[in-house]
C-alpha cells in the first residue's frame, strides 16, 4: 500500500516503513507528523482518487531528522562586462519515518472499536 501525499508544495509517493524527505517542518526529532492532504491511495489493485483529496485519509509518521541537502552552486556571468557571481545555497529538509497510512475504512473501524 502506498500513497501521495501533499505537503511543503510538493508530492511525495510514500509506504508505510519507508522514510522520505521533505520540505522542512517544524517539530524536534522523534516527534509525531500527520499528513491529512492525501491524493490519492493505492492498496493491491483498489486505488482511491481524492477530488482534490481523499476524505478521512491521514498518513502518520515520525521526524527522523532535520538536514541540509548537498550545495548546489549558482554562478551569473555577464559577457563582456566583467560581471561574475558566484553563490551557493543549501535547502533544508526534514526526513521523516512513515509509520502508518490511514484509510477511510480503518478510521472508521477503530472508531467503532473504542
Amino acid at each position: 500500500m502506498y500513497a501521495i501525499v501533499e505537503t511543503g508544495g510538493k508530492q511525495y509517493q510514500v509506504e508505510e516503513g519507508r522514510y522520505v524527505d521533505v520540505e522542512l517542518l517544524d517539530g524536534e526529532k522523534d516527534s509525531k507528523v500527520v499528513f491529512d492532504k492525501i491524493v490519492m491511495i493505492v492498496n493491491g489493485k483498489k486505488s482511491k482518487v481524492g477530488q482534490p483529496y481523499v476524505s478521512g485519509a491521514s498518513a502518520e509518521g515520525k521526524i527522523v531528522l532535520h538536514d541540509r541537502a548537498k550545495k548546489v552552486i549558482v554562478y551569473k556571468q555577464r559577457p563582456k562586462k566583467g560581471y561574475r557571481k558566484k553563490q551557493g545555497h543549501r535547502q533544508g529538509f526534514t526526513r521523516v519515518m512513515i509509520s502508518k497510512i490511514r484509510t477511510t475504512a480503518q478510521k472508521s473501524a477503530e472508531a467503532t472499536a473504542e
